[in-house]
């Protein structure tokens, strides 16, 4: 709707399982230098299991993977809390 690049902030505190989704949706409306803050990223440390079964910390795993390797964004874990990241765009 036009809207894309006109955000300053974005805070993202959803269902776990739609995380990658709202992050793609964040970025666009983003402009750079734009901030994404997504709550609970560790999921009560269980993103850090070796066996996971969880749809919603599979899906928090794998978006704190891709996050860390994404050119668009320079980002950091806070491990406060369950845990925020924040991605700032490029």
């Amino acid at each position: 709707a036009g809207e894309s690049g006109q955000f300053d902030f974005a805070f993202v505190d959803a269902d776990k399982t739609g995380y990658p989704v709202y992050y793609e949706q964040c970025l666009k409306l983003l402009r750079t230098g734009g901030v994404i803050a997504l709550d609970n990223m560790l999921s009560r440390v269980r993103v850090m299991s070796a066996e996971i079964e969880d749809p919603d910390v599979i899906a928090l795993h794998g978006l704190n993977q891709f996050i860390h390797q994404d050119d668009r964004v320079d980002a950091m874990l806070l491990p406060f809390g369950d845990g925020l990241t924040l991605a700032v765009k490029r």
